[in-house]
């Protein structure tokens, strides 16, 4: 069985835990539709029809479903997805994969779809065929403002760390951090960290502090590996500080480095020493709080 037809019925699955049997019906009419018809009409109709069909409902998937997804493909994560979303990618999924045609339907879809359809389109990218050759379109989707596209293709996506060259992942990862957007849902973060987005995550530190402003404490999970002399004192100053939870972050990033002054300095907090050696503190408890702190 071709990964297209084991991912089509993945969702296919999962969507009829998730929704009414009339919406499945219309569903897998207008599959049938797109696979037989020789012009885009009908995958462009259903496309945009799903909306009357599927709500903005997150897709429940059982513990099982999520392994299987991610044997599928790797980093797949459609637990992150709502239930039109699933929708709109089964449609995707049926396309007729003939390169010219399925791109002159796919290039239309980019420029012309509407926020939900375009956040459909970039987080369906690990599933999609023809992979490399959307990375131009996944580069340039990075540089809207609108957070739902942009976390479409960088959060809980694994196109980004598969594709994206360096110069681009650092552009991805420092404006998810201008965004303020969770990190710890970036997939491949610490892989991809490298001695430029570390020195990035420093300037742009410090470019806040010189406003007044404070740093998301996931920041200096960007520096961990590179952690010398350069940053020590950007992370004495973290620790210093009184929130809590920045102190938290450098704490961290003091923990997971291999600096013998970065050590000697976090020995200075026995406390906090304490609670990271007994696994209490995480990149991931920090950046969920450091979200909830937002709302």
């Amino acid at each position: 069985m071709n990964q297209n037809l084991e991912i089509r019925r993945f969702l296919l699955q999962a969507l009829e835990a998730n929704t009414e049997e009339k919406s499945i019906l219309w569903l897998k009419q207008k599959a049938q539709k797109i696979q037989e018809s020789a012009s885009p009409t009908a995958f462009f109709l259903s496309f945009s029809q799903a909306s009357r069909y599927f709500t903005k409902d997150l897709l429940k998937l059982s513990e099982q479903e999520k392994n299987q997804a991610d044997q599928l493909v790797s980093g797949f994560e459609p637990a992150f997805w709502n239930v039109l979303q699933s929708a709109r990618s089964f449609l995707l999924l049926n396309l007729p994969e003939e390169k010219e045609t399925w791109f002159s339907v796919m290039n239309q879809l980019f420029e012309t779809g509407d926020m939900h359809e375009q956040q459909a389109l970039f987080a369906a990218l690990p599933i999609l065929p023809f992979k490399e050759d959307l990375l131009s379109r996944a580069i340039d989707g990075c540089r809207t403002n609108m957070t739902l596209i942009f976390d479409a293709i960088a959060l809980n996506n694994p196109f980004p760390a598969a594709f994206f060259p360096e110069a681009n992942w650092n552009q991805l990862v420092l404006k998810a951090v201008f965004m303020q957007r969770p990190l710890y849902r970036i997939q491949g973060l610490e892989k991809r960290r490298n001695s430029a987005l570390a020195e990035i995550a420093s300037d742009f530190a410090h470019e806040r502090w010189a406003a007044g402003r404070n740093v998301m404490p996931e920041l200096w999970r960007l520096v961990v590996p590179f952690v010398h002399d350069q940053y020590l004192p950007d992370l004495k100053k973290v620790m210093s500080s009184a929130d809590k939870l920045e102190q938290s972050g450098g704490a961290l990033t003091l923990y997971e480095c291999d600096f013998a002054p970065a050590k000697a300095l976090l020995a200075d907090y026995p406390k906090i020493l304490a609670s990271l050696e007994s696994g209490e503190v995480t990149w991931e408890k920090i950046g969920k709080e450091y979200q909830d702190s937002r709302v």
